[in-house]
């Protein structure tokens, strides 16, 4: 995969830790089948039974560049949530394979395999919730959330995917790894929401339990990834999660001047989360605040969002 168009963005330093970002040796956790690079981020007060939060980087950059990218990290020492930063191993542009069966697929392989093996390691070294564990990131690593929460809805409680593509969107026909899609990034692959889930549902075969929350945003003069494809994504989720029978409220103005957010929910309980960034191109900038809140991150004790149950560990990862 190759973003012409992109910019290494959020090269601006805005974290101010009191920890280092370690490296954890591919030796010590595993499966990995693709060579994905592990970092971690501790924080100075860890919380009990803390939550997890993946940040998976943008095409041309790092681990190191995400960490330093956003305050999410400096927000851990306050809040005390432990973060993933993966570091793709794709020399050539640094960008998530999310084109692959492999990847697309739970337990298939490739890097969305290598990422939830670093969610594994941490939960059981840390003593992390299983209920708690959830992903954010932009452009690539928006659409590596996408992967992520498709593929293992099991896994992860939320996502949170700023300037990406709908899950499968990238899917190379040829079972090509970390292929570039002219076709999804110019809002060309256009699908019904039935279509969308059922792609998603492919991921995970036979899989009926609970699925993630999500919320996508997306610029409207986004010049790498058509907006086109903030659209293709509402119809997959709204689908996936079986909102399509629910009329979303709508907010302006939300997040900041210009940028409008719809929202889905069930009972009382937000399940999808859309926002339009009016005149906001590619580089948009990621907000800490919004980001924390989605996920509940400020929260700490009972009560707390979490996925009502977790299939893989149960309560196994936490004692």
């Amino acid at each position: 995969m190759y973003f012409r168009a992109i910019l290494p963005f959020l090269v601006a330093s805005a974290t101010a830790t009191q920890n280092k970002l370690l490296q954890i040796p591919n030796s010590e956790f595993g499966p990995n089948p693709s060579n994905v690079s592990f970092y971690l981020y501790i924080p100075t007060k860890l919380a009990s039974n803390p939550p997890v939060l993946v940040n998976p980087h943008w095409c041309h950059g790092s681990a190191q560049a995400a960490f330093t990218g956003t305050q999410l990290a400096t927000l851990a020492d306050t809040y005390g949530y432990i973060m993933i930063f993966p570091s793709s191993p794709n020399t050539a542009d640094y960008c998530w394979d999310v084109s692959s069966p492999a990847t697309l697929t739970h337990n298939g392989g490739g890097d969305s395999r290598g990422i939830v093996s670093m969610v594994d390691y941490v939960l059981k070294k840390y003593k992390a919730d299983p209920r708690r564990v959830f992903s954010m990131g932009t452009s690539s690593g928006a659409m590596m959330t996408n992967v992520l929460l498709g593929a293992y809805p099991d896994v992860f409680a939320a996502g949170s995917a700023w300037a990406g593509v709908a899950f499968g969107c990238y899917a190379d026909a040829k079972g090509g790894v970390n292929t570039w899609s002219d076709a999804c990034a110019t809002g060309k692959v256009v699908k019904s929401g039935g279509e969308w889930k059922g792609i998603v549902e492919g991921g995970f075969p036979g899989y009926k339990g609970w699925r993630p929350k999500m919320h996508v945003l997306h610029g409207t003069v986004d010049e790498v990834l058509a907006v086109q494809n903030l659209e293709e994504e509402i119809k997959e989720w709204t689908a996936v999660l079986g909102l399509g029978n629910v009329t979303a409220v709508v907010r302006e103005n939300d997040i900041n001047a210009g940028w409008t957010t719809q929202s889905w929910s069930v009972g009382g309980v937000e399940r999808f989360r859309a926002t339009k960034a009016k005149g906001v191109t590619h580089n948009i900038q990621t907000d800490a605040e919004t980001v924390l809140n989605w996920f509940d991150l400020k929260c700490k004790g009972p009560g707390c969002f979490s996925r009502p149950s977790n299939s893989r560990f149960g309560r196994r990862a936490v004692i």
